[in-house]
């Protein structure tokens, strides 16, 4: 690769600047490491996108410092109803009004420029992340021990030269990195052309209601989703021989939403098509060179999880990319990067795609088991094999995060480290040897009888629970705890 007259050096290169490369540079700079971001755009793009995050996002955004800031720009949402072209409801997806397990609503709405800038005006709290805007990286070279990469200053035109420890592409669907790792993309069975407006409301509406609406219909199958404020969004299937160009036209346009809404009603923000897709790489890791978030995995958007399965992606690997950096583990400890979040991904994509086959009434047999419930429940997969033990239950899921008897929630107290919880009467019966092991590999013990429910259901005594809030593994006794921090 041709050198440029300097060169400069950093941790980790993240390549792409959205909600996810934005997210993995803030919890890369919580932990102290020298972070560049490079992106493409000059500024956070003012246009609506993603629509959805869930529960475990917030708490990813509360260990990132930033819960606070995102708070007021959020409307929790209710829940998704299936409905068939009468009307009549199939099935019904709803979410708890009261706060859950994870110390989060279950479901939220968002603004995705709100987020991103939330997200880019955090890295200015760490002064070794660095943000360098029309960086478009033209060239990756991986060497034994870095990753050297070229890009160029849109601004100026000028070559750069960048040499990273590691570097991680959160390029997008497109991803040049994904095409520098090779590997194929897995097709799971979902390709298709739907129109996305996004429309403020010129006056109230509450008919519209604040449920999404998935309208199940062969015909033309649609989604209605209740954004924040005055705006909302419709989702809408191309028919096959409709043109991109013709449909996102404003006519066309309102000739779609006339169901809806009235043209005065409405004031259209975007009118884009989209290709959905549901495809998985079948490389996220080459030694030094990694990929998240879209660059990694696609999936039709009837779940809100897109976005979701990408913040995952970047919370799994930034704390094993910590212990990496800080020589706590050798570079292995990345392959379970991939063990760990694919078949995690692959089972929202391949419900999202059956939701898709009832969405467009083509398969509601295959979805509801010949019969249609009035209910569906979130699913919360496993982790895939990788950095857990103990007990089969709960290793590889979310820990709760109960409000704590004395006061905040579990993540505010342990901070970005792993922690051991376990009640207090447990506590004091563990051997000095034991102490001692967890000092020294700098877990936080929780002592707090919050937690008892949650250990008396599991028959466990302590919890081992990683810092992206996963459950390293659970132990009935002493012996048992020993044997995990041991693994650490």
């Amino acid at each position: 690769m041709p050198l440029g007259d300097v060169v400069h050096h950093t941790d980790v290169a993240v390549i792409g600047c959205g909600p996810v490369g934005a997210m993995l540079a803030n919890l890369l700079g919580m932990q102290g490491f020298r972070v560049t971001v490079l992106e493409r755009e000059t500024a956070v793009r003012n246009l609506p996108r993603a629509v959805h995050f869930d529960g475990e996002i917030m708490r990813l955004l509360q260990t990132a410092g930033l819960a606070d800031a995102m708070l007021p720009l959020l409307r929790v949402s209710p829940g998704t109803k299936f409905v068939d072209s009468a009307g009549r409801l199939l099935l019904e997806w709803p979410r708890p009004a009261h706060v859950a397990a994870q110390g989060w609503h279950a479901a939220y709405r968002f603004h995705q420029p709100d987020l991103e800038q939330v997200l880019c005006d955090g890295l200015r709290r760490w002064p070794d992340v660095t943000l360098q805007r029309r960086a478009d990286v033209i060239a990756l070279e991986r060497g034994a021990d870095t990753v050297d990469l070229l890009y160029k200053d849109l601004a100026n035109g000028e070559i750069r030269h960048l040499s990273a420890r590691f570097a991680v592409g959160c390029d997008g669907a497109q991803s040049f990195v994904r095409h520098v790792l090779g590997g194929e993309m897995e097709d799971l069975g979902f390709d298709e052309r739907w129109l996305a407006v996004d429309v403020r409301l010129r006056r109230p509406r509450p008919d519209l209601g604040d449920d999404s609406v998935q309208y199940c219909d062969g015909r033309r199958p649609a989604t209605y989703i209740c954004g924040t404020g005055d705006r909302r969004r419709w989702e809408i299937a191309l028919l096959p021989g409709e043109d991109s160009d013709s449909m996102t036209r404003p006519d066309s346009v309102l000739r779609l939403l006339k169901r809806w809404v009235a043209p005065a009603e409405i004031e259209i923000e975007r009118a884009a098509v989209y290709t959905f897709r549901a495809a998985i790489a079948s490389r996220w890791r080459l030694g030094k060179l990694l990929i998240a978030g879209d660059a990694a995995h696609l999936t039709p958007p009837f779940l809100g999880q897109g976005l979701c399965a990408g913040l995952r992606d970047v919370a799994n690997l930034a704390w094993k990319l910590g212990r990496v950096l800080r020589g706590q583990d050798g570079a292995s400890l990345l392959d379970t990067y991939h063990s760990e979040r694919e078949p995690h991904v692959r089972e929202y994509i391949e419900l999202a795609v059956r939701l898709g086959g009832l969405i467009n009434a083509t398969a509601p047999d295959a979805m509801l088991n010949g019969a249609a419930p009035a209910r569906m429940d979130s699913i919360e997969p496993r982790l895939g094999p990788g950095l857990c033990g103990g007990l089969p239950e709960p290793r590889g899921r979310m820990a709760p995060q109960p409000s704590g008897c004395a006061g905040g929630g579990l993540d505010d107290r342990i901070g970005y480290r792993f922690a051991a919880v376990m009640r207090s009467d447990v506590a004091s019966r563990l051997p000095d040897e034991l102490w001692a092991m967890l000092k020294a590999r700098d877990v936080a013990v929780m002592m707090d009888a919050a937690y008892g429910p949650w250990l008396e259901r599991l028959g466990a005594e302590a919890v081992l629970v990683r810092p992206d809030r996963y459950v390293f593994g659970a132990a009935h006794d002493a012996d048992e705890m020993r044997a995990l921090v041991a693994a650490l």
